[in-house]
This record gives structure tokens, C-alpha cells and sequence, in this order.
């Protein structure tokens, strides 16, 4: 319209209609009201300055920025200090600059997220999300465009690869291609996984976990303000909860929130972590003779074949804890299996506590654990030093499990043990190197 206007006396009245430039503004620069008034500028004015500034993203702008003004909001109510580590916005020319020292385009759609916010500086907790468990722990940050610049690979396995997230702590990064080369697809999102079996150490598979920027930050942010993530002592902890996994067995309530980590997992050898955080809470109606104390636990571990595996044990993360009207108690603990999914459920056994030789069972609902699509390296070397070129994009297969439990947190997120067997079943799997410096 506004380049018509030129040619056409009622274009030329069209394209100065206020409120035509009103309802653009709010729908792709998100311009609201109060905005208008405080710039003292018509609704064209305003379109037109800020589209010679931000045009190259109209297709973008208003979905990264609700997405980061949501965050913005629900995390300033919850995590303060967060928004405190959050960076102003970049020009075009940082940007420009930052193309011209790694020699790659990066998408508009990333270059728009990064003129809204410049990453974050590095701090804990990550805007990412975090993880702990026992002596494991990680926190992501979303990397300011210089840092990752700083950490843009060519080398083999990992070639035009950029980071768009790192922790501190394990040195876990979250890469984009940024070109489709050695097996990803352009603009791809993955944590690298070192293939331990191959003799080349260019072998680097892949757990995917976006393919473009626009989709992998607002589905993250869409998970965290929705509530679908926990927050837990002013961090964002990435445990997914499925609103099926939920037993009431009396007045007690049983739920299970899972997440898949890919720093203590690898595919050669095929070794899968996951941890579970179980929620364990009885009404606040319950009358004060219903309080109960947790004796043991059983777990039915099954696979996709049908195999099952039985464990079980006294008490939870080495305690038994008491439940009583509106009393919450949490632990999370973690299982490995050999393949890429299985699923557990079982029952706890309590016993009251006013009438001591009464026992009972809650139920403790099925949940599955399924590991993210992955690739394998493209290249891996094989016996006889053969270089044999693979590209499997891996779907989910039956599972066969091995399943090692571990717990380690209970209501008040401290850090504590499960029985000395459990521990040292654990401890035997050896981590994948390289990965978790605190499992070596």
C-alpha cells in the first residue's frame, strides 16, 4: 500500500488511514496503546520507523517477541534474579559482524530472537533449565551472540555447527548447523553425543532437539510458562509431566514427571539415562488418623517385548517419610535402559500410624520414558579401519531395559542416597566419557 500510494490518488488517502497502520503495528511489532503515546507518532509513522529497522523479520518478530515478553513476565513472579542476567538487544551490524567472522548466515529467525535479547550472561541458574541430581548437576544458559560466536566449530564432526546453549558445569552445549553437512539438516538443533565405539573421533551423533530456532525456543518457552516445567528454588527444571500420570489410591496421590539426559547418555554403546520425580501427597481434607508412614517400595520394570523386571526395597532415598493431611513429599531418581524407551510402575506399602498393624498399598502410575530422536555419526570407523558412511534418522524401538534405581531427592530437594545395593548398581554402569565430569 504505502509503495502504491505514489501512483494512486486513493491510495495515496488509503495509506494515511491511521487506523489501517494500527492494526499492522500491533500484529507484527506487537505495539501496544501506551507505546503509541509515549513515542507521540501516528500508527504509520511508527510502522514505518520500525519496519526500516526490523522488516527483514516481519515474519518472526511478533511470535519471538510474546514469546520472550511472556517469559519475561511469568519469570519476573518466579525466578527475579533470572531476568536479571537476561542481555539488552544487539544491531544489525553485531550481527553482520558475526557473520562475517564465522563465514555463515545465520536465520533471520535467530538474528530476530537476538535483536529482542542478547542471550544472557553466564550465571546460574541457565534460562535453559536445569537438572541435579545426587552429585550431578547442570544448568544451561542461552549464549550472547559473541560467546557464540567464540564457539563455532569446523572441526570434523561438529563442522559449521554454532552454540546456542552451554553449562558451566558439564560443558554441555546445545549446537545449530547452520549448514547441511556430515548428516544434519540445515538449522537443525542437537546435543552431540561422541560415538565411543568408533575409532574416529569426528564420530559425533546427535539427540535432536529442534529443527529451526523459532520452534525450539517458543516450544521451550511455551513449557515453561504453561507450568509444564517445575520451578524449584528459583530455577527452571526441565522434568516433563504427563496430566495422565497421576494415582489416588485413598486420600493419597501419587504423580511422576520424567526427563531424558543426554550429558550421561550415549547410542555407541546404547545407553539411555532418565530421571523421575515423583510427587507423593494426601488430601487436605483426610482426616488426622489417616496419617501414614512409607515402609518399602515396588517397581515392575517392563519393555516393549514383554520382559519384566521386579525391584524392590525398603523405604525411598533412604528415609520413611511420614504423610499427613496436606503433607507434599518429593524425590527424583533415575533408571538407565539399554534401548531407546520402556516404562515402570509399582506401588509404595504404608502403614498407619495410629493403628500400627494396619498396612496398604498406593499405587504409583505407569510412566514411560522415551529417549529423543537421534542420528548417527555419518562417519564411523569400524574394524579393519574401513570408514563406513551411515545417516539413520532413529525412530523409536521396542525397548529392552536396564533398569538401575537411584533416588536422591526428597521433599526439600536436599541430595541423599537409596539403600548401599541400589548405589552400587548404580555406580557400576559406566558413565559415557567425556560427559558428566562428576560420574567419571
Amino acid at each position: 500500500v504505502y509503495s502504491c500510494c505514489y501512483l494512486s490518488r486513493r491510495l495515496n488517502q488509503l495509506s494515511s488511514h491511521d487506523p489501517l497502520w494500527k492494526r499492522h503495528c500491533k500484529k507484527y511489532w506487537l505495539i501496544s496503546e501506551g507505546e503509541k503515546s509515549q513515542r507521540n507518532q501516528s500508527w504509520k509513522a511508527i510502522f514505518i520507523s520500525t519496519y526500516s529497522d526490523l522488516g527483514r523479520y516481519i515474519r518472526y518478530y511478533a511470535t519471538l517477541k510474546k514469546a520472550w515478553d511472556d517469559l519475561e513476565k511469568y519469570l519476573g513472579q518466579r525466578c527475579p534474579r533470572m531476568i536479571g542476567s537476561l542481555k539488552e538487544s544487539v544491531r544489525e551490524e553485531d550481527l553482520d559482524a558475526v557473520e562475517a567472522q564465522i563465514g555463515c548466515k545465520l536465520p533471520d529467525d535467530y538474528r530476530c530472537s537476538f535483536r529482542i535479547h542478547n542471550g544472557q550472561k553466564l550465571v546460574v541458574p541457565g534460562l535453559m533449565g536445569s537438572m541435579a541430581l545426587s552429585n550431578h548437576y547442570r544448568s544451561e544458559d542461552l549464549l550472547d551472540i559473541d560467546t557464540a560466536a567464540g564457539g563455532f566449530q569446523q572441526r570434523l564432526g561438529l563442522k559449521q555447527c554454532l552454540p546456542l546453549t552451554f553449562c558451566i558445569h558439564t560443558g554441555l552445549s546445545q549446537y545449530m548447523a547452520l549448514e547441511s553437512v556430515e548428516g544434519r539438516n540445515k538449522y537443525e538443533i542437537f546435543y552431540q553425543c561422541p560415538d565411543q565405539m568408533a575409532r574416529n573421533p569426528s564420530a559425533i551423533d546427535m539427540f535432536i532437539t529442534g529443527t529451526s530456532y523459532l520452534e525450539w525456543f517458543t516450544s521451550y518457552v511455551n513449557k515453561v510458562v504453561t507450568g509444564g516445567y517445575p520451578i524449584i528454588r528459583d530455577q527452571i527444571f526441565r522434568y516433563v509431566h504427563d496430566k495422565e500420570c497421576v494415582a489416588t489410591t485413598g486420600d493419597i496421590t501419587v504423580s511422576v514427571s520424567t526427563s531424558f539426559l543426554p550429558e550421561l547418555s550415549s547410542v555407541h554403546p546404547p545407553h539411555y539415562f532418565f530421571t523421575y520425580r515423583i510427587r507423593i501427597e494426601m488430601s487436605k481434607d483426610a482426616l488426622p488418623e489417616k496419617a501414614c508412614q512409607l515402609d518399602s517400595r515396588y517397581w515392575r520394570i517392563t519393555n516393549a517385548k514383554g520382559d519384566v523386571e521386579e525391584v524392590q526395597g525398603p523405604g525411598v532415598v533412604g528415609e520413611f517419610p511420614i504423610i499427613s493431611p496436606g503433607r507434599v513429599y518429593e524425590y527424583t531418581s533415575c533408571t538407565t535402559f539399554s534401548t531407546t524407551s520402556g516404562y515402570m510402575e509399582g506401588y509404595y506399602t504404608f502403614h498407619c500410624l495410629y493403628y500400627k498393624d494396619k498396612f496398604f498399598n498406593v499405587t504409583i502410575p505407569r510412566f514411560h520414558m522415551v529417549c529423543p530422536t537421534f542420528k548417527v555419526s555419518t562417519a564411523r570407523m569400524v574394524s579393519g579401519d574401513a570408514l563406513v558412511l551411515i545417516l539413520v534418522v532413529c525412530f523409536l524401538r521396542p525397548p529392552e531395559t536396564n533398569h538401575n534405581e537411584y533416588a536422591v531427592d526428597e521433599d526439600e530437594d536436599s541430595t541423599d542416597t537409596d539403600e548401599y545395593e541400589d548405589r552400587r548398581r548404580v555406580l557400576d554402569i559406566p558413565a559415557p566419557s567425556g560427559r558428566c565430569p562428576r560420574h567419571t
